[in-house]
C-alpha cells in the first residue's frame, strides 16, 4: 500500500507527530480540525465559528488532496460539551449534500487549545470498483 502525505498552509499546521492527511487509495484520511484560523494560528471565538472553521480547515486539507467535502463519506466529530450538538448540527449541515456523510459524534473531557469542537474526516476518490453482488453463485 502506498500513502502519500498530504499538507497545505490553508489549514493549520500539524502540532505534533501525525500529518494533516494521508491518501491511501481510493481513501482519504483527514486528521482532526479544530476552529485555528490558518493566517492568525488562533482559535476562533465562539462555537459556530469553531464549527465552521473546522470545516473549512477539513475542506482546504481535501483541497489539497485534490477532493471536497462533497467526497466525505465519514466524519468523527469530538464536542467539549455534548449540550452544543444541536448548535453543531445546524453549522454541519449547511457544509454537506444529501445523503450526508456517515458520523459519529463524542463528547470528550477536554480538546487542544481548549477547542469547543473537533472534526475529522474520511473521504473517497470515485474511482471505487462497483460493488460485485453474487446471485445463484454468479457474479453480477
Amino acid at each position: 500500500m502506498t500513502r502519500r502525505h498530504i499538507s497545505t498552509s490553508a489549514a493549520p499546521a500539524a502540532v505534533g507527530p501525525y500529518s494533516q492527511g494521508i491518501q491511501a487509495e481510493p481513501f482519504v484520511f483527514c486528521s482532526g480540525q479544530i476552529g485555528i484560523d490558518p493566517g492568525t494560528g488562533e482559535l476562533v471565538e465562539g462555537l459556530e465559528a469553531q464549527t465552521e472553521r473546522a470545516l473549512r480547515n477539513l475542506g482546504a486539507v481535501l483541497d489539497a488532496g485534490g477532493l471536497t467535502l462533497n467526497h466525505v463519506v465519514k466524519t468523527t466529530i469530538f464536542l467539549a460539551s455534548i449540550e452544543d450538538f444541536g448548535a453543531v448540527n445546524a453549522v454541519y449541515a449547511r457544509f454537506f449534500s444529501d445523503p450526508p456523510p456517515a458520523r459519529s459524534t463524542f463528547a470528550v473531557a477536554a480538546l487542544p487549545k481548549g477547542a469547543l469542537v473537533e472534526i475529522e474526516a474520511v473521504a473517497a476518490r470515485e474511482t471505487m470498483a462497483p460493488a460485485v453482488r453474487t446471485v445463484g453463485g454468479v457474479r453480477t
